[in-house]
């Protein structure tokens, strides 16, 4: 049982706003939302700072082009249109083009950072204006704003339709130089005590056969049915659930596209569905919450090159910030951020089809191709014999039928399952007239979108979001990482720190002070002091370099035990 809990403090009360429409924004009617600052407390006047609840989007690797394409597609305005409020940049530390990792560590702590490394500092700085790092400071974790949220007595919670593990998901809830180490992403997830997860990665948190399954022997799902977690794998079971306290892991890896679900995982909820569902979960706290929700998927299909992927996921995206912003409405003390945290795939409405003639081709030449496909090349890839004997009804399913003889012949030459994909997305493209400079990310600035009580609006720097969002919670992140990843030497002044690497895949600090000796286990949140469990704050940390970071609450724990 564990012992000595930390008491979280309570939030201060915000005041409710009122809502006010403004100018229109182009032929679909566009409105934009701008909630005003103010609120009236007892016949006065009070400027509102704070928000009791914030609520974070990211739509993963989404250019412009991609969201005005959707919007063609769908035939009416997007939620987000609604939401238009500025720009965002999203360099990172040592390029003009952001890998995900440093691009959630921007929007979640306020820091640039290196291709890879998630909640932690760079050990690279070239990028113009971003300022040096000092190198005993490389690496080091650095607080949150999920966590900052924590620290003020608020609930909160992540989502994604990729592997919960993911860069981006894991950019707003963990520490780690590697993005694709999904054992300690996973690990320190589990014991970072939020309250609501939702989205893929089971295979992450037990051993197993799967490639992410964990290596370490320990087995997390036990941990979550001991720290009280609903843990669920069906839409069914995510939408009857009670709990205030759930875990929702509904694939082994990434979550179906949303144009392929019904057909392939029907039992997978919509990006909607978790979002609304962790929305009415997280709102019963009195103190607030913050939530984190990713559309993981437009990044993966743009990689591709899959236009009608990058389609389907940008408007699942969009239904799930309608849930967000219908909360927020009738709330009035929420704050909703929606942005793209970098562009790919260079992706263009035109090509070299449009080179003569774009400005009288018709909008249903880019539209009509796209929507004759019924699934992605994901879904439709699915379908495919082990023995490619079915490649003409697979490119239906993708929207290619009556295949020209030019597209039959390349179909033909496809002899594998991933030449056939590239056959597929080349041949739509070119019907739709749509054109790809690249299958990796780009380096525009992003539309930024938001709502709610003291929105950001203008053109920003991506670290401004996690800062602006820190002052809406009420947090100050620099404090807070000070408070919550201080070096275990500074921590534990006097005392002899150690590491015992008896475990290869699990260390444990060890401090020894007198009669007294205390263990703490890398990516845990826990203290144990004389063979006695206490919690921490947060997790402990261990960097890139080796050094151990923990909550400075660790050594106050330590010296009051018995």
């Amino acid at each position: 049982m564990t012992e000595g809990k930390l008491v979280k403090p309570v939030s201060k009360k915000v005041l409710g706003v009122t809502l006010a429409s403004a100018v229109a924004l182009g032929s679909f009617g566009f409105s934009q939302y701008s909630p005003k600052t103010e609120a009236k407390n007892e016949g006065k006047t009070v400027k509102q700072e704070e928000a009791k609840n914030v609520i974070m989007m990211v739509m993963d690797g989404t250019s412009s082009s991609a969201t005005t394409l959707a919007r063609w597609y769908k035939g009416e305005p997007l939620n987000m249109d609604k939401l238009v409020a500025g720009g965002v940049t999203t360099y990172s530390a040592e390029s003009a083009i952001t890998d995900s990792a440093p691009a959630s560590t921007a929007l979640a702590t306020g820091n640039k950072s290196n291709s890879g490394y998630v909640g932690v500092l760079p050990s690279t700085v070239t990028t113009p204006g971003v300022e040096p790092v000092k190198e005993e400071d490389q690496f080091r974790p650095v607080a949150n704003v999920l966590e900052g949220a924590q620290q003020t007595g608020r609930a909160t919670g992540i989502i994604s339709t990729s592997e919960i593990q993911h860069a981006t998901p894991a950019g707003f809830s963990s520490h780690h130089h590697d993005r694709d180490n999904f054992e300690v992403i996973g690990e320190q997830q589990v014991y970072q005590n939020m309250d609501v997860i939702l989205g893929g990665g089971k295979d992450s948190l037990a051993p197993g056969e799967g490639k992410k399954s964990r290596k370490d022997g320990e087995n997390l799902v036990d941990v979550l049915d001991e720290r009280g977690y609903d843990f669920v794998e069906t839409r069914d079971d995510l939408l009857n659930s009670t709990s205030d306290k759930i875990w929702g892991s509904f694939s082994n890896t990434a979550l179906a596209y949303d144009m392929d679900r019904e057909q392939t995982r029907p039992e997978e909820p919509t990006l909607a569905d978790m979002t609304g569902k962790a929305v009415d979960t997280l709102s019963k706290d009195k103190d607030g919450f913050f939530l984190f929700v990713e559309g993981s998927k437009p990044d993966w299909a743009a990689h591709s090159n899959d236009t009608i992927g990058m389609v389907s996921d940008v408007l699942a995206f969009d239904e799930a910030l309608g849930e967000a912003l219908e909360f927020a409405k009738k709330d009035g003390n929420t704050m909703v951020i929606a942005v793209s945290d970098h562009g790919n795939s260079g992706i263009s409405i035109g090509n070299k089809n449009t080179t003569k003639g774009y400005d009288t081709t018709p909008v249903s030449n880019y539209i009509d191709p796209l929507k004759e496909a019924k699934m992605t090349v994901e879904g439709a890839l699915s379908k495919l014999n082990d023995d490619l004997s079915n490649k003409e009804e697979v490119a239906a399913l993708y929207g290619l039928k009556d295949l020209s003889e030019q597209e039959q012949a390349k179909l033909d030459a496809a002899k594998d399952e991933k030449a056939i994909g590239t056959a597929l997305v080349e041949m739509l493209a070119e019907r739709a007239n749509i054109g790809f400079t690249t299958g990796g990310h780009t380096g525009e600035d992003m539309f930024l979108y938001s709502y709610g009580p003291n929105r950001p609006e203008g053109f920003l720097d991506n670290t401004d979001i996690a800062k602006h969002m820190a002052k809406a919670l009420g947090v100050d992140l620099n404090k807070l990482t000070d408070e919550l990843f201080g070096k275990a030497s500074d921590v534990f002044k006097g005392a002899k720190t150690s590491i015992d690497k008896t475990d290869k895949a699990n260390p444990v600090l060890v401090v020894e002070k007198g009669n007294k000796k205390a263990q703490l286990p890398v990516n845990k949140d826990i203290i144990i002091v004389n063979g006695k469990e206490y919690k921490l704050p947060g997790v402990v940390v261990q960097s890139q370099k080796g050094d151990f970071y923990v909550p400075k609450a660790a050594n106050k724990l330590f010296n009051k035990a018995k």
